[in-house]
């Protein structure tokens, strides 16, 4: 499995082949730390995106340290 990295401020979880810089919030923090995992299809109808804050569908980490 490809190493995953989080970013801390959206929490959206990025390949290493994405580079340094998340590509939802433009973010450079980025974590090796983090558990649990979500996928969100329709955010706009989903109420753990809303929870989140999650407006961008994709795959999202549910706790980063």
């Amino acid at each position: 499995m490809a190493q995953r990295l989080v970013c801390r401020e959206c929490h959206r979880v990025l390949d290493v082949d994405e580079g340094g810089q998340c590509p939802v919030c433009g973010s450079n923090s980025l974590t090796e730390d983090w558990a649990g995992y979500v996928v969100i299809a329709h955010p706009e109808s989903s109420e753990i995106a809303s929870e989140m804050g999650v407006t961008e569908p994709g795959k999202y980490a549910l706790k980063v340290r």
